[in-house]
C-alpha cells in the first residue's frame, strides 16, 4: 500500500486504535461521496478502492511522520471517525454543499462512545480532549491554501488509487518535505525545493477540477436527493447513515422505488450542460466547496507561497477559482 512511504515504523497504539470498530467502519466508506458507483468512465480507472479508513491511517502516519506526537496523531487518525455513507453528500443533503463541514459534527460522540477507544485511551493516559479534533494541531490540519497532512494524503491517495501514479514519484515529493514557520507564525508542512511544489501542485489542481467536476456535482445531488427520498419515506433513518455503506445500499435494494433510482445511479456514465432548466428531466444548478493549495515553498532562506514565485501557478489556481457553476447538469 501506498501508505508505506508515510513513515518507517509507527506506535503500537495507533495500530490498536486503527483497528477499533468504529475505524474499521471506514474501510466500507469511499473517498468519492458515492461517486465511485457510478459508471462514469473516470472511475473505472481506480485501481484499488480508496476508502476513509485508508486515508485516516495516511493521515495519521504523515502526522507521526513530522511531530512524533502521539496524540496529534491519534487526531489525525480519529479525523473522519464520524463520516458517514456516502461522506460529504450528506453535506450536499444537509445544505452544508459550499463549507462540507457538517459531516464532523459527531466526531467526538464517536469516540466518548466507543467502548473499545476509551479503554486504550484510558491506558496510555490520553484525554478525549487531545484526539477528538485535529483543527488544533497545525500539521494534521489548517485553513485553505496552506499544505497540512490531511490534504497532502488526499493529494497523494488520489494520485496512486485514481490516477495510477508509481510510488516512486510519490515517495520523491515526500522525501522532499520538511516543517517551516509559515507567514502566519504557526508550523506548516513546507517543500525543500520549487520542482517538488510545482509538481505536487500539478496533481493537487487535478483533483481541484476533480472535486467540483459537473459529473462530481450532479451525482452527489443525486445521491442526496435518493438518500432524503428514502428518509421520507422510512427507508431509512438518520442513524444508518452511521453505517457501512454496503448496508445502506442493501437498504436502498429492499424497497422497489428507491433500487430503481439506485440503478439509474449506478449507471451514469455521462452529463451534459444547459443554461436553461431543461424540461421533463431530473436537472440540478448546485456550487461546491473549491479546494485548492498553494504549498509552501524553501527559497534563499525564506518561506513563501509557490504563487509568490510562479506567477503560471498562481494563473491556474486564479482560472479554478474562477469556475462558475451556474449551469444547469443533466445526465445523457
Amino acid at each position: 500500500m501506498y501508505t508505506s512511504i508515510y513513515t518507517e515504523e509507527i506506535p503500537v497504539l495507533l495500530e490498536q486504535l486503527a483497528n477499533t470498530t468504529e475505524m474499521q467502519r471506514l474501510s466500507d466508506i469511499g473517498m468519492h461521496c458515492g461517486c465511485e458507483y457510478t459508471n462514469y468512465p473516470f472511475y473505472q480507472m481506480e485501481k484499488i478502492r480508496y476508502t476513509r479508513f485508508t486515508h485516516s491511517v495516511g493521515v495519521s502516519k504523515i502526522v507521526w511522520n513530522f511531530t512524533h506526537d502521539i496524540r496529534q496523531a491519534i487526531a489525525g487518525l480519529f479525523h473522519d471517525i464520524a463520516t458517514p455513507a456516502f461522506a460529504h453528500t450528506i453535506d450536499f443533503l444537509q445544505g452544508d454543499h459550499l463549507r462540507q463541514e457538517s459531516t464532523e459534527d459527531k466526531t467526538l460522540l464517536f469516540i466518548e462512545n466507543s467502548r473499545e477507544i476509551s479503554v486504550l485511551l484510558k491506558k496510555h493516559h490520553i484525554r478525549i480532549d487531545d484526539v477528538c479534533d485535529y483543527h488544533q494541531y497545525p500539521i494534521a490540519d489548517n485553513g485553505t491554501p496552506m499544505l497540512s497532512a490531511d490534504r497532502l494524503e488526499y493529494t497523494f491517495g488520489n494520485g496512486y488509487c485514481l490516477y495510477n501514479m508509481g510510488l516512486e514519484i510519490l515517495s520523491s515529493l515526500y522525501k522532499e518535505l520538511t516543517i517551516a514557520t509559515n507567514e502566519h507564525g504557526t508550523e506548516e508542512l513546507c517543500f525543500q525545493s520549487i520542482d517538488a511544489a510545482k509538481k505536487f501542485t500539478e496533481i493537487s489542481l487535478r483533483n481541484s477540477h476533480f472535486f467540483v467536476s459537473d459529473q462530481d456535482r450532479f451525482s452527489m445531488q443525486y445521491l442526496a436527493d435518493l438518500i432524503r427520498l428514502a428518509i421520507e419515506n422510512g427507508v431509512l433513518l438518520q442513524d444508518d447513515l452511521y453505517e457501512t455503506e454496503s448496508k445502506v445500499i442493501k437498504k436502498l435494494n429492499n424497497n422497489k422505488q428507491l433500487s430503481e433510482l439506485w440503478k439509474n445511479y449506478t449507471e451514469l456514465t455521462a452529463v451534459a450542460v444547459s443554461a436553461e432548466k431543461p424540461e421533463n428531466k431530473y436537472s440540478v444548478n448546485i456550487s461546491a466547496k473549491k479546494r485548492y493549495i498553494d504549498p509552501l515553498v524553501l527559497c534563499d532562506n525564506k518561506t513563501k507561497r509557490l504563487t509568490e514565485i510562479d506567477l503560471g501557478v498562481l494563473d491556474q489556481i486564479q482560472t479554478f477559482l474562477n469556475i462558475d457553476f451556474n449551469q444547469w447538469i443533466f445526465a445523457v
